[in-house]
C-alpha cells in the first residue's frame, strides 16, 4: 500500500501537477493539504474519472484539507472535535478497512509572540487529545500532512539561523514530542536517510535551488502500523515543474496483502 501527503497550496493552481502526479506514482492514499476551494468547487469528477474517490474540507482562499483514495472511507469526520472551536478546515478523517488516515494542516502560527502562535499551542494539545482517543481505537493509525513543525535540527538547512523562531521553536517541538509520545513514530526516520532532505522551501531567495528547506510535512504511524512500514521518501520532482506548490509530496509504503489493511 502505498501512502502520500502533500500541501498543494491551491487545488485551483495545481490540479494539473496533482494529476500528473498521481498518474506516476499511483498511491492508493493521498491526503492534500491547503486546497484553498470550497466543498460545492471541489473537483471530485475530476478525480472520480482517474479512479479516486474525493473526501474533502474545504473554504474559500486558505485551508481546506481533502483524501483521495482508491475506495469511499468510512467514518469521516471533519475537525478536531472535542469541544475544541476550530472552524478551519484543518482536520480530516476516513477508515479504510482497518486503516484509520487523517490529513492534517496545523496552523502555522505566524510568530513566537503572537497570537497566532500561542493558538497553534493549544490547537496541538487539542490535537494530542484527538490521537490518544483515536489510538484506543484504532491499532493502525497514520497522521499525515503538513505539521508545521520541523521535528528537530536535522529537519532545518541552518539551525542557528531558524533557533527560537516559528516552525522550529522550543515550544513548538515540544508539542509534538508530546503527540508523538503517544506511540507515535516518524515514518521518514524510521529508515537511514540523506542529509539535507527538505519538504519545503520558501519561494523567496531562490531558496530551492539552494537546499534552504525545512522538512514539515510528516507520516506519524502508530506502532503496530509502523512495523508494516517499507520505506518513505521525499519527491522533490514536483518543485521543479511550473508554479509549484512551495512543498513537495511525501511518500511512504506498507506491507499489506491487500490494498488496505485488512
Amino acid at each position: 500500500m502505498k501512502v502520500a501527503t502533500w500541501n498543494v497550496n491551491s487545488l485551483r493552481v495545481r490540479l494539473p501537477h496533482v494529476l500528473k502526479w498521481l498518474e506516476s506514482e499511483q498511491p492508493d492514499l493521498l491526503a492534500l493539504q491547503e486546497t484553498k476551494v470550497r466543498d460545492e468547487d471541489f473537483p471530485w469528477d475530476t478525480f472520480a474519472d482517474r479512479g479516486y474517490t474525493a473526501t474533502f474540507s474545504g473554504q474559500s482562499g486558505y485551508n481546506g484539507v481533502a483524501i483521495l483514495s482508491r475506495e469511499p472511507p468510512k467514518d469521516v469526520v471533519h475537525g478536531i472535535g472535542n469541544g475544541f472551536a476550530d472552524e478551519q478546515r484543518r482536520v480530516l478523517a476516513g477508515t479504510f478497512g482497518s486503516l484509520r488516515f487523517y490529513s492534517l494542516y496545523v496552523p502555522n502560527g505566524e510568530r513566537v509572540d503572537s497570537d497566532k502562535y500561542r493558538y497553534k499551542l493549544e490547537w496541538l494539545a487539542a490535537l494530542r487529545g484527538l490521537m490518544a482517543q483515536e489510538l484506543a481505537r484504532h491499532p493502525h493509525l497514520l497522521i499525515a500532512g503538513d505539521f508545521n513543525v520541523a521535528p528537530d535540527d536535522r529537519d532545518v538547512h541552518d539551525p542557528r539561523a531558524w533557533a527560537g523562531k516559528v516552525l522550529c521553536s522550543a515550544h513548538e517541538r515540544e508539542a509534538l514530542a508530546q503527540l508523538m509520545a503517544l506511540g507515535f513514530s516518524d515514518t521518514f526516520r524510521l529508515f537511514e536517510q540523506p542529509e539535507k532532505v527538505f519538504s519545503w522551501w520558501d519561494y523567496r531567495g531562490i531558496a530551492f535551488r539552494r537546499n534552504w528547506g525545512l522538512r514539515i510535512d510528516l507520516m506519524l504511524a502508530s506502532s503496530q502500523l509502523s512495523q508494516k512500514c517499507l520505506g518513505c521518501r521525499i519527491d522533490k520532482e514536483p518543485r521543479r515543474w511550473e508554479r509549484p506548490s512551495d512543498h513537495v509530496p511525501v511518500i511512504a509504503e506498507f506491507t499489506f496483502p491487500d490494498r488496505y489493511v485488512q
